[in-house]
């Protein structure tokens, strides 16, 4: 029998894929998370086939939880569907070791193919994925700014770009504005960029924002 835990911190969400895993599986055990302390203590505590994931969770991101599971279960295929397009998180993600990434949008028709191909032992990449990897395949070996950032500083980075305050970040990520404030400072400094106003710039010709 499969087994697959599906996190998401939206509830409509996580209906919406295991309906669509119930359609194509019927005898499946599908077990549901909204949080990712949640979604480590199932992942450790049991044992699954595939973990399903988003990326924005409260409290410690959907890639911190990754990074942490497979320290215990690198064998454990995890497929991350977030609402984040693939050129921002896909190939962080896959470097931290996921089996594959959906965008939502797409989630419904791709959903079922990626599931099963994982299940078999492969990785699942879109075209959009393959697109972005060649392209970075082809470019110099000196990473661009947004690339020497840890995957909380990315998530930082990205909130500061579409506008939100310290505490509005603080609130989302479920963190002290004093240790938001410190992600934003060693954005800044890594990035050598001065300001808000010029992060966000960065992020919109990068298409990261």
């Amino acid at each position: 029998m499969t087994r697959i835990l599906v996190a998401d911190d939206h509830s409509i969400v996580r209906k919406g894929i295991i309906q669509i895993l119930r359609e194509d599986m019927p005898m499946a055990e599908i077990e549901e998370v909204n949080n990712a302390d949640e979604l480590i203590h199932n992942a450790l505590g049991k044992n699954w086939d595939l973990v399903i994931c988003d990326i924005t969770m409260p409290g410690r991101s959907g890639l911190d939880s990754l990074h942490q599971i497979k320290q215990s279960k690198p064998d454990l295929p995890f497929l991350v569907v977030s609402m984040h397009p693939e050129e921002q998180y896909a190939i962080r993600v896959l470097k931290a070791g996921a089996s594959g990434y959906l965008n939502k949008e797409t989630a419904s028709a791709e959903l079922m193919k990626a599931v099963n191909k994982i299940l078999s032992g492969k990785k699942y990449i879109t075209e959009k994925v393959a697109e972005a990897m060649a392209t970075n395949l082809n470019r110099d070996e000196k990473q661009l700014p947004h690339q020497t950032l840890s995957d909380r500083e990315f998530e930082v980075m990205r909130l500061i770009a579409t506008g939100k305050s310290v505490s509005q970040i603080a609130e989302i990520l479920s963190l002290s504005t004093t240790t938001v404030s410190t992600y934003r400072a060693r954005v800044l400094t890594k990035m050598q960029i001065s300001n808000n106003a010029a992060l966000t710039l960065y992020a919109i010709e990068n298409n990261l924002a």
